[in-house]
Protein backbone atom coordinates (compact mmCIF):
# COMPACT_ATOMS: atom_id res chain seq x y z
CA UNK A 1 0.00 0.00 0.00
CA UNK A 2 1.11 3.52 -0.64
CA UNK A 3 1.65 6.06 2.13
CA UNK A 4 1.16 9.80 0.92
CA UNK A 5 2.40 12.79 2.59
CA UNK A 6 -0.29 15.38 3.87
CA UNK A 7 0.72 17.82 1.06
CA UNK A 8 -0.25 15.27 -1.60
CA UNK A 9 -3.69 14.95 0.29
CA UNK A 10 -6.94 16.89 -1.36
CA UNK A 11 -8.67 15.71 1.54
CA UNK A 12 -8.10 14.00 4.86
CA UNK A 13 -11.02 12.68 6.91
CA UNK A 14 -9.50 11.60 10.80
CA UNK A 15 -11.43 10.08 13.26
CA UNK A 16 -15.06 11.95 11.87
CA UNK A 17 -18.04 11.11 14.28
CA UNK A 18 -21.44 13.08 12.77
CA UNK A 19 -24.91 13.03 15.43
CA UNK A 20 -28.03 14.17 14.51
CA UNK A 21 -30.24 15.38 16.94
CA UNK A 22 -34.10 14.28 16.52
CA UNK A 23 -37.08 13.85 19.16
CA UNK A 24 -36.55 10.65 19.16
CA UNK A 25 -32.83 11.29 20.58
CA UNK A 26 -29.43 11.53 18.99
CA UNK A 27 -28.80 9.59 15.76
CA UNK A 28 -25.04 8.70 15.05
CA UNK A 29 -25.08 8.65 11.58
CA UNK A 30 -20.73 8.43 11.02
CA UNK A 31 -18.50 6.97 13.42
CA UNK A 32 -15.03 6.99 13.41
CA UNK A 33 -14.50 7.55 9.96
CA UNK A 34 -10.96 8.10 8.91
CA UNK A 35 -10.42 8.40 4.94
CA UNK A 36 -8.18 10.60 2.15
CA UNK A 37 -7.76 11.38 -1.17
CA UNK A 38 -4.74 12.13 -2.92
CA UNK A 39 -4.53 14.89 -5.84
CA UNK A 40 -5.85 13.63 -9.21
CA UNK A 41 -7.21 10.08 -7.78
CA UNK A 42 -10.99 9.04 -7.39
CA UNK A 43 -12.57 7.87 -4.02
CA UNK A 44 -15.78 6.33 -4.60
CA UNK A 45 -17.50 5.94 -1.51
CA UNK A 46 -20.39 3.41 -1.69
CA UNK A 47 -23.12 1.40 0.78
CA UNK A 48 -26.64 1.31 0.78
CA UNK A 49 -28.98 4.18 1.46
CA UNK A 50 -27.89 4.89 5.70
CA UNK A 51 -24.64 3.92 5.21
CA UNK A 52 -23.67 7.38 5.79
CA UNK A 53 -21.45 8.04 2.80
CA UNK A 54 -23.71 10.77 2.07
CA UNK A 55 -23.02 12.20 5.06
CA UNK A 56 -19.19 11.92 5.48
CA UNK A 57 -19.06 13.50 1.69
CA UNK A 58 -21.01 16.70 2.79
CA UNK A 59 -19.10 16.88 5.79
CA UNK A 60 -15.77 17.86 3.00
CA UNK A 61 -18.06 20.59 2.36
CA UNK A 62 -19.17 21.77 5.83
CA UNK A 63 -22.94 21.03 4.14
CA UNK A 64 -24.46 19.28 7.51
CA UNK A 65 -27.87 20.42 8.65
CA UNK A 66 -27.89 22.46 11.59
CA UNK A 67 -29.26 19.28 14.15
CA UNK A 68 -25.77 17.72 13.33
CA UNK A 69 -22.73 17.97 15.67
CA UNK A 70 -19.73 16.97 13.69
CA UNK A 71 -16.68 15.66 15.85
CA UNK A 72 -13.26 15.00 15.01
CA UNK A 73 -11.06 16.82 11.94
CA UNK A 74 -12.09 16.92 7.86
CA UNK A 75 -8.89 18.95 6.44
CA UNK A 76 -9.87 20.26 3.27
CA UNK A 77 -6.56 21.42 0.80
CA UNK A 78 -5.04 21.67 4.71
CA UNK A 79 -8.06 23.69 6.48
CA UNK A 80 -9.91 21.69 9.08
CA UNK A 81 -13.58 22.33 7.86
CA UNK A 82 -15.00 21.30 11.36
CA UNK A 83 -13.12 23.70 13.17
CA UNK A 84 -13.92 26.52 10.58
CA UNK A 85 -16.94 29.18 11.07
CA UNK A 86 -19.78 29.81 8.12
CA UNK A 87 -17.58 32.92 6.35
CA UNK A 88 -14.34 31.04 6.34
CA UNK A 89 -16.75 27.76 4.41
CA UNK A 90 -18.10 30.17 2.24
CA UNK A 91 -15.11 31.08 1.00
CA UNK A 92 -13.63 27.54 0.78
CA UNK A 93 -16.82 26.63 -1.38
CA UNK A 94 -16.23 26.61 -4.99
CA UNK A 95 -12.98 27.40 -4.63
CA UNK A 96 -11.28 24.51 -2.29
CA UNK A 97 -14.07 21.99 -3.15
CA UNK A 98 -17.54 22.10 -5.17
CA UNK A 99 -20.72 19.36 -5.30
CA UNK A 100 -21.96 17.75 -8.29
CA UNK A 101 -25.83 16.99 -7.32
CA UNK A 102 -27.73 13.57 -8.27
CA UNK A 103 -30.16 16.01 -10.15
CA UNK A 104 -28.88 18.54 -12.13
CA UNK A 105 -32.34 20.34 -12.54
CA UNK A 106 -32.98 21.12 -8.78
CA UNK A 107 -29.45 22.53 -8.93
CA UNK A 108 -29.77 25.00 -11.78
CA UNK A 109 -32.03 28.07 -11.19
CA UNK A 110 -35.35 27.35 -14.22
CA UNK A 111 -35.30 31.56 -14.07
CA UNK A 112 -31.85 32.63 -15.09
CA UNK A 113 -29.71 31.35 -18.19
CA UNK A 114 -26.80 28.82 -17.56
CA UNK A 115 -24.59 31.75 -18.59
CA UNK A 116 -25.69 33.72 -16.08
CA UNK A 117 -25.42 31.24 -13.00
CA UNK A 118 -21.82 30.25 -14.25
CA UNK A 119 -21.02 33.81 -14.76
CA UNK A 120 -22.41 35.13 -10.58
CA UNK A 121 -20.22 32.34 -8.99
CA UNK A 122 -17.12 33.17 -10.77
CA UNK A 123 -17.82 36.68 -9.51
CA UNK A 124 -18.74 35.53 -6.43
CA UNK A 125 -15.44 34.41 -5.46
CA UNK A 126 -12.95 36.53 -7.94
CA UNK A 127 -12.11 39.87 -8.42
CA UNK A 128 -13.00 39.30 -12.48
CA UNK A 129 -15.10 41.75 -14.96
CA UNK A 130 -18.44 40.61 -16.16
CA UNK A 131 -16.84 40.42 -20.04
CA UNK A 132 -13.96 37.61 -18.56
CA UNK A 133 -16.44 35.99 -16.09
CA UNK A 134 -18.40 35.20 -19.26
CA UNK A 135 -15.18 34.52 -21.42
CA UNK A 136 -14.39 32.05 -19.12
CA UNK A 137 -17.83 30.37 -18.99
CA UNK A 138 -17.73 29.96 -22.62
CA UNK A 139 -14.51 28.15 -22.31
CA UNK A 140 -15.67 25.47 -19.54
CA UNK A 141 -19.18 25.00 -21.60
CA UNK A 142 -16.69 24.09 -24.73
CA UNK A 143 -14.44 22.09 -22.17
CA UNK A 144 -17.50 20.05 -20.93
CA UNK A 145 -18.57 19.34 -24.70
CA UNK A 146 -21.77 21.72 -24.77
CA UNK A 147 -22.28 22.27 -28.52
CA UNK A 148 -21.86 25.62 -30.14
CA UNK A 149 -20.95 27.31 -25.81
CA UNK A 150 -20.79 30.76 -27.58
CA UNK A 151 -24.62 30.66 -28.54
CA UNK A 152 -25.75 28.19 -25.94
CA UNK A 153 -24.68 30.05 -22.69
CA UNK A 154 -27.53 32.33 -23.21
CA UNK A 155 -30.17 29.50 -23.22
CA UNK A 156 -32.07 28.14 -20.11
CA UNK A 157 -31.97 25.38 -18.35
CA UNK A 158 -34.87 23.43 -19.62
CA UNK A 159 -33.76 24.03 -23.23
CA UNK A 160 -31.04 21.19 -22.12
CA UNK A 161 -31.15 17.82 -21.98
CA UNK A 162 -30.56 15.70 -19.01
CA UNK A 163 -26.56 14.49 -19.83
CA UNK A 164 -25.98 18.29 -20.75
CA UNK A 165 -27.82 19.56 -18.01
CA UNK A 166 -24.99 17.70 -16.07
CA UNK A 167 -22.53 18.99 -18.09
CA UNK A 168 -23.33 22.37 -17.52
CA UNK A 169 -23.49 21.34 -13.22
CA UNK A 170 -19.80 19.83 -14.14
CA UNK A 171 -18.55 23.12 -15.96
CA UNK A 172 -20.05 25.16 -12.80
CA UNK A 173 -18.19 22.96 -10.31
CA UNK A 174 -14.63 23.08 -12.96
CA UNK A 175 -15.07 27.37 -13.25
CA UNK A 176 -13.24 27.98 -9.52
CA UNK A 177 -11.04 25.34 -10.00
CA UNK A 178 -11.77 23.49 -6.97
CA UNK A 179 -8.99 20.43 -5.28
CA UNK A 180 -11.90 18.28 -5.10
CA UNK A 181 -14.94 17.63 -6.68
CA UNK A 182 -17.91 15.66 -4.68
CA UNK A 183 -20.04 13.69 -7.14
CA UNK A 184 -23.16 12.33 -5.60
CA UNK A 185 -24.92 10.02 -7.17
CA UNK A 186 -24.02 12.02 -10.84
CA UNK A 187 -25.21 9.48 -13.27
CA UNK A 188 -28.32 7.60 -11.30
CA UNK A 189 -30.52 9.51 -13.53
CA UNK A 190 -29.10 9.66 -16.80
CA UNK A 191 -29.54 7.16 -19.48
CA UNK A 192 -26.76 4.28 -19.96
CA UNK A 193 -25.07 6.05 -23.20
CA UNK A 194 -25.24 9.35 -21.61
CA UNK A 195 -23.54 8.15 -18.26
CA UNK A 196 -20.97 6.54 -20.56
CA UNK A 197 -20.27 10.18 -21.72
CA UNK A 198 -20.50 11.72 -18.10
CA UNK A 199 -17.91 9.16 -16.53
CA UNK A 200 -15.64 9.70 -19.74
CA UNK A 201 -15.67 13.56 -19.06
CA UNK A 202 -15.00 13.36 -15.24
CA UNK A 203 -11.81 10.78 -16.23
CA UNK A 204 -10.74 14.02 -18.42
CA UNK A 205 -11.37 16.17 -15.19
CA UNK A 206 -9.21 14.05 -13.38
CA UNK A 207 -6.49 13.76 -15.60
CA UNK A 208 -6.33 16.79 -17.23
CA UNK A 209 -7.34 19.26 -14.01
CA UNK A 210 -5.38 16.75 -11.90
CA UNK A 211 -8.78 17.28 -9.39
CA UNK A 212 -10.01 14.78 -6.78
CA UNK A 213 -13.04 13.38 -7.12
CA UNK A 214 -14.93 11.84 -4.56
CA UNK A 215 -17.65 9.46 -6.01
CA UNK A 216 -20.74 8.78 -3.83
CA UNK A 217 -22.51 5.77 -5.49
CA UNK A 218 -24.55 2.48 -5.35
CA UNK A 219 -23.96 1.63 -8.86
CA UNK A 220 -20.77 -0.70 -8.76
CA UNK A 221 -20.40 -0.09 -12.58
CA UNK A 222 -20.13 3.03 -12.79
CA UNK A 223 -17.57 2.49 -9.67
CA UNK A 224 -15.63 -0.31 -11.46
CA UNK A 225 -15.39 2.14 -14.37
CA UNK A 226 -13.88 5.79 -12.71
CA UNK A 227 -13.03 5.03 -9.55
CA UNK A 228 -8.83 4.11 -8.46
CA UNK A 229 -9.88 3.31 -4.51
CA UNK A 230 -12.84 2.44 -2.85
CA UNK A 231 -14.49 2.92 0.37
CA UNK A 232 -17.37 0.41 1.74
CA UNK A 233 -19.72 1.72 4.10
CA UNK A 234 -22.09 -0.16 6.23
CA UNK A 235 -23.84 1.43 9.42
CA UNK A 236 -21.70 4.72 9.57
CA UNK A 237 -18.34 2.87 9.30
CA UNK A 238 -16.02 2.15 6.68
CA UNK A 239 -16.04 -1.39 6.54
CA UNK A 240 -13.18 -2.27 4.16
CA UNK A 241 -11.02 0.39 1.93
CA UNK A 242 -9.13 -1.10 -1.30
CA UNK A 243 -7.74 0.09 -4.57
CA UNK A 244 -10.91 -0.86 -7.15
CA UNK A 245 -9.26 -3.55 -8.84
CA UNK A 246 -7.77 -5.05 -5.59
CA UNK A 247 -11.65 -5.20 -4.10
CA UNK A 248 -13.44 -6.03 -6.95
CA UNK A 249 -10.97 -9.44 -7.29
CA UNK A 250 -10.99 -10.13 -4.26
CA UNK A 251 -13.23 -8.72 -1.39
CA UNK A 252 -12.26 -8.97 2.16
CA UNK A 253 -15.66 -8.35 4.30
CA UNK A 254 -18.92 -10.60 3.58
CA UNK A 255 -20.41 -7.04 3.52
CA UNK A 256 -18.55 -6.21 0.37
CA UNK A 257 -19.06 -9.75 -1.38
CA UNK A 258 -23.18 -9.33 -0.55
CA UNK A 259 -22.92 -5.73 -2.20
CA UNK A 260 -21.17 -7.29 -5.36
CA UNK A 261 -22.86 -10.74 -5.46
CA UNK A 262 -26.09 -8.21 -5.80
CA UNK A 263 -25.07 -6.23 -8.75
CA UNK A 264 -27.32 -7.64 -11.95
CA UNK A 265 -24.97 -8.39 -15.12
CA UNK A 266 -26.08 -9.32 -18.41
CA UNK A 267 -25.68 -13.10 -18.41
CA UNK A 268 -27.96 -13.50 -21.45
CA UNK A 269 -30.15 -16.16 -20.08
CA UNK A 270 -32.86 -17.72 -22.44
CA UNK A 271 -35.96 -17.11 -20.92
CA UNK A 272 -39.01 -19.02 -22.68
CA UNK A 273 -42.24 -17.19 -22.77
CA UNK A 274 -45.52 -19.11 -21.29
CA UNK A 275 -47.18 -21.67 -23.30
CA UNK A 276 -50.71 -19.60 -23.43
CA UNK A 277 -54.01 -21.39 -23.19
CA UNK A 278 -54.89 -18.45 -25.20
CA UNK A 279 -54.15 -16.60 -28.63
CA UNK A 280 -55.86 -13.70 -27.75
CA UNK A 281 -52.89 -10.84 -26.56
CA UNK A 282 -53.16 -8.70 -23.99
CA UNK A 283 -51.94 -6.10 -25.43
CA UNK A 284 -51.62 -5.33 -29.08
CA UNK A 285 -50.29 -1.94 -31.13
CA UNK A 286 -50.18 -2.27 -34.85
CA UNK A 287 -48.45 0.79 -36.50
CA UNK A 288 -49.12 3.01 -32.87
CA UNK A 289 -48.78 6.97 -33.40
CA UNK A 290 -48.78 9.17 -30.57
CA UNK A 291 -48.45 12.86 -31.10
CA UNK A 292 -48.34 15.81 -28.48
CA UNK A 293 -49.83 18.67 -30.29
CA UNK A 294 -47.56 22.10 -30.45
CA UNK A 295 -48.29 25.45 -28.78
CA UNK A 296 -47.80 28.70 -29.70
CA UNK A 297 -47.02 28.11 -33.28
CA UNK A 298 -44.96 25.22 -32.84
CA UNK A 299 -45.18 21.74 -34.30
CA UNK A 300 -46.86 19.03 -33.27
CA UNK A 301 -44.41 16.90 -32.14
CA UNK A 302 -44.39 12.65 -32.83
CA UNK A 303 -43.15 10.73 -29.59
CA UNK A 304 -44.22 7.16 -30.85
CA UNK A 305 -43.93 6.69 -34.70
CA UNK A 306 -45.89 3.25 -35.99
CA UNK A 307 -44.56 1.02 -33.35
CA UNK A 308 -46.08 -2.88 -33.01
CA UNK A 309 -45.59 -5.27 -30.62
CA UNK A 310 -47.79 -7.81 -28.75
CA UNK A 311 -47.58 -8.92 -24.90
CA UNK A 312 -49.19 -12.15 -24.73
CA UNK A 313 -51.23 -13.95 -21.57
CA UNK A 314 -48.30 -14.19 -18.69
CA UNK A 315 -45.53 -12.85 -20.63
CA UNK A 316 -43.21 -9.88 -19.61
CA UNK A 317 -41.89 -7.63 -22.27
CA UNK A 318 -38.93 -5.13 -21.23
CA UNK A 319 -39.13 -2.37 -23.03
CA UNK A 320 -35.64 -0.03 -23.36
CA UNK A 321 -34.46 2.95 -24.45
CA UNK A 322 -32.91 6.34 -23.56
CA UNK A 323 -35.53 9.03 -22.92
CA UNK A 324 -37.26 10.44 -25.52
CA UNK A 325 -37.10 7.23 -26.84
CA UNK A 326 -41.12 6.97 -26.44
CA UNK A 327 -40.86 4.34 -23.89
CA UNK A 328 -43.07 5.99 -21.22
CA UNK A 329 -45.03 7.50 -23.23
CA UNK A 330 -46.47 3.80 -24.97
CA UNK A 331 -46.93 2.74 -20.96
CA UNK A 332 -49.14 5.56 -20.39
CA UNK A 333 -50.88 5.04 -23.34
CA UNK A 334 -51.30 1.20 -22.52
CA UNK A 335 -53.05 2.38 -19.34
CA UNK A 336 -55.54 5.20 -20.79
CA UNK A 337 -53.23 7.74 -19.71
CA UNK A 338 -52.14 9.27 -23.01
CA UNK A 339 -54.53 9.37 -26.06
CA UNK A 340 -53.41 7.26 -29.42
CA UNK A 341 -53.15 9.76 -32.70
CA UNK A 342 -52.62 6.76 -34.86
CA UNK A 343 -52.87 3.12 -35.95
CA UNK A 344 -54.37 0.00 -33.39
CA UNK A 345 -53.91 -0.22 -29.66
CA UNK A 346 -55.48 -3.11 -27.98
CA UNK A 347 -55.77 -3.46 -24.56
CA UNK A 348 -57.48 -6.60 -23.16
CA UNK A 349 -59.60 -6.10 -25.74
CA UNK A 350 -60.55 -3.13 -26.15
CA UNK A 351 -59.26 -0.43 -28.68
CA UNK A 352 -57.57 2.73 -27.17
CA UNK A 353 -57.57 4.65 -30.32
CA UNK A 354 -60.22 6.83 -29.65
CA UNK A 355 -61.47 5.00 -26.12
CA UNK A 356 -62.93 7.52 -24.38
CA UNK A 357 -62.45 7.25 -20.44
CA UNK A 358 -65.95 6.60 -18.81
CA UNK A 359 -65.89 3.12 -21.40
CA UNK A 360 -61.75 2.61 -20.09
CA UNK A 361 -62.81 2.77 -16.39
CA UNK A 362 -64.31 -0.46 -16.00
CA UNK A 363 -60.70 -1.62 -17.61
CA UNK A 364 -59.08 -0.35 -14.83
CA UNK A 365 -59.47 -2.62 -12.35
CA UNK A 366 -57.65 -5.22 -14.48
CA UNK A 367 -54.31 -3.15 -15.01
CA UNK A 368 -51.73 -2.63 -12.20
CA UNK A 369 -49.04 0.10 -12.32
CA UNK A 370 -45.74 0.30 -10.49
CA UNK A 371 -44.10 4.27 -10.68
CA UNK A 372 -40.79 4.37 -10.21
CA UNK A 373 -40.47 6.13 -7.18
CA UNK A 374 -43.17 5.25 -4.98
CA UNK A 375 -42.86 8.38 -2.41
CA UNK A 376 -44.70 10.40 -4.57
CA UNK A 377 -47.18 7.88 -5.95
CA UNK A 378 -48.25 7.13 -2.04
CA UNK A 379 -50.64 9.80 0.00
CA UNK A 380 -48.44 10.85 2.99
CA UNK A 381 -51.33 11.16 5.10
CA UNK A 382 -52.54 7.72 4.69
CA UNK A 383 -51.19 4.64 6.18
CA UNK A 384 -49.20 2.02 4.24
CA UNK A 385 -52.45 -0.29 4.48
CA UNK A 386 -55.01 2.67 3.35
CA UNK A 387 -52.35 3.35 0.37
CA UNK A 388 -52.56 -0.41 -0.79
CA UNK A 389 -56.38 -0.71 0.33
CA UNK A 390 -57.27 2.20 -2.33
CA UNK A 391 -57.30 0.04 -5.56
CA UNK A 392 -60.34 -1.97 -3.65
CA UNK A 393 -62.11 0.79 -2.09
CA UNK A 394 -62.17 2.61 -5.62
CA UNK A 395 -63.34 -0.03 -7.46
CA UNK A 396 -65.83 -1.37 -5.32
CA UNK A 397 -64.49 -4.30 -3.72
CA UNK A 398 -64.47 -2.97 -0.09
CA UNK A 399 -66.29 -0.28 1.47
CA UNK A 400 -63.43 0.85 4.15
CA UNK A 401 -59.52 0.09 4.71
CA UNK A 402 -60.54 -1.81 8.03
CA UNK A 403 -63.42 -4.00 5.37
CA UNK A 404 -59.90 -4.74 3.14
CA UNK A 405 -57.65 -5.22 5.61
CA UNK A 406 -57.16 -8.80 5.61
CA UNK A 407 -56.46 -9.04 1.70
CA UNK A 408 -54.01 -6.09 2.35
CA UNK A 409 -52.39 -8.39 5.14
CA UNK A 410 -52.31 -11.04 2.57
CA UNK A 411 -50.74 -8.91 -0.14
CA UNK A 412 -48.10 -7.14 2.06
CA UNK A 413 -47.06 -10.92 3.49
CA UNK A 414 -47.07 -11.89 -0.32
CA UNK A 415 -44.49 -9.06 -1.08
CA UNK A 416 -42.58 -9.79 1.89
CA UNK A 417 -43.49 -6.66 4.09
CA UNK A 418 -44.65 -8.04 7.74
CA UNK A 419 -48.50 -7.25 8.11
CA UNK A 420 -47.97 -4.96 11.15
CA UNK A 421 -46.14 -2.64 8.44
CA UNK A 422 -49.70 -1.54 7.08
CA UNK A 423 -49.97 0.58 10.24
CA UNK A 424 -47.11 2.88 9.64
CA UNK A 425 -46.91 5.78 7.45
CA UNK A 426 -44.68 5.50 4.04
CA UNK A 427 -42.14 7.39 5.26
CA UNK A 428 -41.51 5.40 7.78
CA UNK A 429 -40.62 2.49 5.01
CA UNK A 430 -37.47 2.48 3.57
CA UNK A 431 -36.89 2.72 -0.09
CA UNK A 432 -37.29 -1.17 -1.00
CA UNK A 433 -39.76 -1.32 1.34
CA UNK A 434 -41.72 1.07 -0.29
CA UNK A 435 -41.14 -0.54 -3.54
CA UNK A 436 -43.20 -3.56 -2.09
CA UNK A 437 -45.82 -1.91 -0.97
CA UNK A 438 -46.57 -0.37 -4.21
CA UNK A 439 -45.90 -3.97 -5.83
CA UNK A 440 -48.81 -5.21 -3.26
CA UNK A 441 -50.71 -2.36 -4.16
CA UNK A 442 -50.35 -2.86 -7.93
CA UNK A 443 -51.62 -6.88 -7.38
CA UNK A 444 -54.86 -5.65 -4.85
CA UNK A 445 -57.01 -6.52 -8.15
CA UNK A 446 -55.58 -9.25 -9.12
CA UNK A 447 -54.46 -7.56 -12.51
CA UNK A 448 -54.51 -9.74 -15.80
CA UNK A 449 -52.18 -6.46 -16.73
CA UNK A 450 -48.81 -5.03 -14.73
CA UNK A 451 -46.94 -1.81 -16.14
CA UNK A 452 -43.95 -1.29 -14.35
CA UNK A 453 -42.21 1.87 -15.22
CA UNK A 454 -38.37 2.35 -13.92
CA UNK A 455 -39.46 0.53 -10.35
CA UNK A 456 -35.88 -0.26 -9.79
CA UNK A 457 -33.50 2.55 -11.16
CA UNK A 458 -33.38 4.64 -7.35
CA UNK A 459 -32.98 1.55 -5.60
CA UNK A 460 -29.73 0.33 -3.69
CA UNK A 461 -28.03 -2.62 -5.92
CA UNK A 462 -28.77 -5.26 -2.60
CA UNK A 463 -32.62 -3.72 -2.48
CA UNK A 464 -32.87 -3.82 -6.03
CA UNK A 465 -31.97 -7.42 -6.18
CA UNK A 466 -34.33 -8.26 -3.84
CA UNK A 467 -37.27 -6.50 -5.68
CA UNK A 468 -36.15 -8.22 -9.20
CA UNK A 469 -36.18 -11.51 -7.34
CA UNK A 470 -39.82 -10.90 -6.29
CA UNK A 471 -40.90 -9.68 -8.87
CA UNK A 472 -39.62 -12.90 -11.27
CA UNK A 473 -41.39 -14.99 -8.19
CA UNK A 474 -44.74 -12.87 -7.89
CA UNK A 475 -45.34 -12.82 -11.58
CA UNK A 476 -44.61 -16.61 -11.81
CA UNK A 477 -46.99 -17.17 -8.91
CA UNK A 478 -49.99 -14.81 -10.41
CA UNK A 479 -49.12 -15.11 -14.05
CA UNK A 480 -49.64 -11.39 -15.14
CA UNK A 481 -48.36 -9.78 -17.92
CA UNK A 482 -45.91 -7.17 -17.40
CA UNK A 483 -45.22 -4.51 -20.03
CA UNK A 484 -41.33 -3.49 -17.72
CA UNK A 485 -40.22 -0.31 -18.89
CA UNK A 486 -36.54 0.42 -17.95
CA UNK A 487 -32.99 1.77 -19.54
CA UNK A 488 -30.87 -1.10 -17.75
CA UNK A 489 -30.67 -3.81 -20.19
CA UNK A 490 -29.13 -6.06 -16.71
CA UNK A 491 -32.30 -5.88 -15.92
CA UNK A 492 -34.33 -6.75 -18.49
CA UNK A 493 -32.01 -10.11 -18.88
CA UNK A 494 -33.02 -10.85 -15.73
CA UNK A 495 -37.00 -10.53 -16.19
CA UNK A 496 -38.69 -10.16 -19.36
CA UNK A 497 -38.94 -13.02 -21.97
CA UNK A 498 -38.97 -10.97 -25.04
CA UNK A 499 -37.67 -7.42 -25.56
CA UNK A 500 -38.63 -4.31 -27.23
CA UNK A 501 -35.88 -1.52 -28.34
CA UNK A 502 -36.97 1.71 -28.98
CA UNK A 503 -34.98 4.99 -30.52
CA UNK A 504 -36.68 8.21 -31.48
CA UNK A 505 -40.06 6.74 -31.00
CA UNK A 506 -39.68 3.96 -33.50
CA UNK A 507 -38.33 0.39 -32.92
CA UNK A 508 -34.77 -0.39 -33.29
CA UNK A 509 -35.06 -4.39 -32.69
CA UNK A 510 -36.95 -6.78 -31.31
CA UNK A 511 -36.98 -10.31 -30.51
CA UNK A 512 -36.53 -13.50 -27.54
CA UNK A 513 -34.46 -11.08 -24.74
CA UNK A 514 -31.44 -13.80 -25.09
CA UNK A 515 -31.55 -13.17 -29.26
CA UNK A 516 -31.38 -8.93 -28.77
CA UNK A 517 -29.02 -8.99 -25.76
CA UNK A 518 -26.83 -11.92 -26.89
CA UNK A 519 -26.45 -10.83 -30.68
CA UNK A 520 -27.63 -7.73 -31.43
CA UNK A 521 -28.36 -6.78 -35.15
CA UNK A 522 -29.13 -2.83 -34.97
CA UNK A 523 -26.25 -0.52 -34.57
CA UNK A 524 -28.16 1.42 -31.32
CA UNK A 525 -28.57 -1.91 -29.64
CA UNK A 526 -24.53 -2.57 -30.11
CA UNK A 527 -23.87 1.23 -28.62
CA UNK A 528 -26.24 0.47 -25.37
CA UNK A 529 -24.65 -2.79 -24.90
CA UNK A 530 -21.40 -1.02 -25.32
CA UNK A 531 -22.19 1.29 -22.84
CA UNK A 532 -23.84 -0.57 -19.92
CA UNK A 533 -20.46 -0.52 -17.36
CA UNK A 534 -19.76 -4.14 -15.49
CA UNK A 535 -18.78 -4.28 -12.28
CA UNK A 536 -15.18 -5.26 -13.31
CA UNK A 537 -12.53 -3.03 -13.66
CA UNK A 538 -10.34 -4.84 -15.96
CA UNK A 539 -13.27 -5.54 -18.08
CA UNK A 540 -14.76 -2.66 -18.04
CA UNK A 541 -11.42 -0.88 -19.09
CA UNK A 542 -11.64 -3.15 -22.41
CA UNK A 543 -15.08 -2.20 -23.01
CA UNK A 544 -14.32 1.43 -22.37
CA UNK A 545 -11.74 1.28 -25.26
CA UNK A 546 -14.09 -0.54 -27.46
CA UNK A 547 -16.87 2.51 -26.48
CA UNK A 548 -14.27 5.02 -27.21
CA UNK A 549 -13.49 3.43 -30.75
CA UNK A 550 -17.10 3.60 -31.79
CA UNK A 551 -17.65 7.13 -30.96
CA UNK A 552 -14.78 8.37 -33.17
Amino acid sequence: MTHTTDTERAVDIRGLDVTFSTDGGDVRAVRDVSLHVQRGEVLAIVGESGSGKTVTARSILGLLPETATAEGAVLLDGIDVVAIGREELRKVRGTKAAMIFQEPSTALNPVFTVGWQLIEGLRAHRRISRKDARATAVEMLGRVGIPDPEKRIDHYPHQFSGGQKQRIVIAMALALEPTVILADEPTTALDVTVQAEILDLLRRVRDEFGTAIVLITHNMGVVADLADRVAVMLNGEVVETAPARELFASPQHEYTRRLLAAVPRLEIVDRQPPASVSDEAVVEADGLVIEYPGRLGTPTFRAVDGVSFRIGPGEVLGLVGESGSGKTTIGRAIAGLAPVSGGSLRVLGAEMNGMKERRFRRLRKDLGFVFQDPATSFNPLLTVAECVAEPLIVHGTARTAADARDKVDELLEAVQLPKAFGDRFPHELSGGQRQRASLARALALDPKLLIADEPTSALDVSVQARVLDLFAELQARFGFATLFITHDLAVVDILAHRVVVLHRGRIAEEGRTADVLGSPKDAYTQRLIASLPVPDPVEQEVRREAWRRAQS
